[in-house]
């Protein structure tokens, strides 16, 4: 009779058993032990494994099942599994295939540690100091400074990747596991590291790997060796910082400068492997030539343009306009601006251009000195008033100056703004055009003729002038005997007899006759004495001249006639 289900014979079946049963091996089985098993039956719950027991053995489905719960054994598959318990009473049996696999990953995974071999893992997610790693099934456990030669900047990027490891420490009865990832790269770096010292020379290319950047420069891994790529060797051009230029981990390509052996330190080079752009940078760059270039930086003390890559030229502060009085270069550039500039000198020795950006433009003090020669009358406004002077608007960003001195001929000006507004409008004559200290002056005073031009003829010395009394002081009095035109009377020539003070004998407004006794029409001075004017009025009066006592009544004519008289006589 057959079997429906199994489609044996039960006859051959029973036969099978028996011999099984008188077999003397057969049910030798230890706890604890793998063994060689066949699956006799599959169901949703259960797998049947029979591993020539007296009875199969039950083990769960579950552990046959992959992550989307699809089976992963059949029917008559042959596995290893692990002997849980078994009952000699009863002859059932319980079976492990998870243990026993785990069992065997453990055998494999000292076998790893004790030859130095190499186990891979998949880093399943980020725990407590540092990762869980999947190694077939076993979770390892692998520290956070075992994760590389430095630390990681982003951990999180490493889940899910697969990596080699070296296993460190292996506890079967806690199922504690320990890896390392650094172990293995400084191995590897070793290795490299031998590899290069041997083959590296001055002047070779290599390939290396931004692994730190610093103010300074960037240290680059070569394979196992840092080298030191220094800000200055990075670019022809200036920068700033190496982040401009690199960023951590990126692939170069670089230049062996120096290499010590002693010390095993490498310099590198990025610019030494493009031609020096400053090469022939005279015939390229003659002065005089006008160019177009962008401003990469400013400092205190101008901007620098860039007239091509690697090749930067400084605009100084006082280069960069004709007319505005600049306190930072920020007040007419800015970074990234295009900017006409003209060459000004060129160092190829020392790598430098002076540019300037004024002269890419018409100088105005031409303009303004061609345009308003001295003489010419012109009319502005007042941008601004101080104590010495006021400033006229002319051309933009010239100013002339009209000095307080210059407002007037006659009237003593203290400050400006007694006789005019910021924003008035006023005519003046220009006076001097100085293109090379950039000065422009300019007068009020000077549209009319100058009063004092007349004065030494108008008032003579010695002759006499009436005044009014403008005002008086200690040293003296001033008069006007002409509109706008002032005399000094000094206290010296006041009067024959002493006087302490002028304002004993004058009051302003009142009117005098004086003496000229001195005149000058550049240094804008008359001099006036009443005194002397007194002592004319006196001498011009008839005098009485006395001979013996008073009484007499003979006068100077009296006795020249008498005299005459005596003469006829005799």
């Amino acid at each position: 009779m057959t079997n429906p289900e199994t489609g044996h014979d039960n006859e051959m079946n029973f036969e099978s058993a028996l011999e099984n049963y008188l077999n003397p091996d057969f049910g030798n089985l230890e706890e604890g032990s793998i063994v060689k098993g066949e699956i006799v039956r599959v169901n949703d719950d259960n797998v049947l494994v029979d591993v020539n027991f007296k009875s199969e053995g039950l083990i769960p489905a579950a552990e046959f099942r992959d992550a989307a719960g699809n089976m992963t054994v059949k029917l008559g598959d042959r596995m290893d599994v692990y002997v849980q318990r078994k009952n000699e009473m009863d002859g059932t049996i319980t079976l492990s295939f998870e243990k026993a696999k785990r069992m065997q990953i453990f055998d494999q995974l000292e076998d790893v540690q004790e030859n130095n071999k190499v186990v891979k893992g998949h880093i399943m997610r980020r725990i407590k100091g540092g990762y869980t790693v999947d190694i077939d099934g076993v979770e390892a456990f692998l520290p956070g400074s075992h994760v590389d030669l430095r630390p990681v900047p982003d951990m999180d990027a490493l889940v899910n990747q697969e990596f080699e490891f070296r296993v460190l420490k292996i506890n079967r009865r806690r199922s504690n596991v320990i890896v390392s990832r650094r172990v293995l790269l400084e191995e590897e770096r070793d290795s490299k590291r031998q590899d290069l010292l041997r083959t590296l020379e001055e002047g070779q290319t290599v390939s290396g790997r931004a692994k730190n950047i610093t103010e300074y420069g960037v240290f680059v891994d070569l394979g196992g060796l840092d080298g030191l790529l220094h800000i200055t060797d990075m670019s022809w051009k200036r920068i700033r910082h190496p982040k401009e230029m690199i960023t951590m981990g990126q692939d170069l390509t670089l230049k062996v400068l120096s290499f010590n052996r002693d010390n095993n330190k490498v310099s590198l080079g990025l610019k030494q492997l493009v031609p020096d752009p400053w090469q022939d940078i005279s015939a390229r760059f003659p002065d005089g030539n006008h160019c177009t270039g962008k401003v990469t930086n400013l400092v205190d003390y101008g901007a620098f343009v860039e007239l091509e890559p690697g090749v930067e030229g400084l605009v100084h502060i006082s280069e960069m306009s004709w007319t505005r009085k600049l306190r930072h270069p920020s007040q007419m550039v800015h970074t990234g601006d295009e900017v006409d500039v003209v060459i000004l000198s060129v160092d190829g020795d020392k790598k430098r251009i002076s540019l300037g950006m004024k002269q890419a433009r018409p100088n105005p003090w031409e303009v303004v000195a061609e345009k308003y020669p001295e003489g010419t009358v012109l009319e502005g406004e007042i941008k601004n008033i101080t104590e010495f002077g006021m400033f006229i608007g002319i051309e933009d960003g010239i100013d002339g100056l009209i000095h307080v001195s210059d407002i007037s001929w006659t009237k003593k000006v203290r400050h400006p703004n007694e006789m005019y507004n910021v924003g008035g409008m006023v005519q003046a004559k220009v006076l001097t055009v100085d293109q090379e200290n950039e000065k422009f002056t300019l007068g009020v005073k000077q549209l009319v003729d100058d009063p004092w031009g007349h004065v030494p003829n108008t008032y003579p010395v010695g002759c006499s002038v009436k005044g009014v009394v403008t005002n008086v002081t200690d040293f003296g009095l001033f008069v006007e005997v002409e509109e706008g035109i002032e005399g000094l009377v000094h206290v010296s020539e006041l009067s024959n007899k002493k006087v302490k003070t002028s304002t004993e004998i004058y009051k302003e407004g009142q009117e005098i006759q004086a003496k000229v006794i001195y005149v000058s029409a550049e240094e804008r001075r008359l001099g006036l004495s009443i005194k002397q004017i007194k002592d004319e009025e006196e001498r011009r009066k008839p005098k009485e001249f006395y001979t013996g006592s008073q009484e007499s009544g003979q006068n100077l004519g009296d006795l020249l006639k008498q005299k005459l008289e005596e003469s006829e006589t005799n």
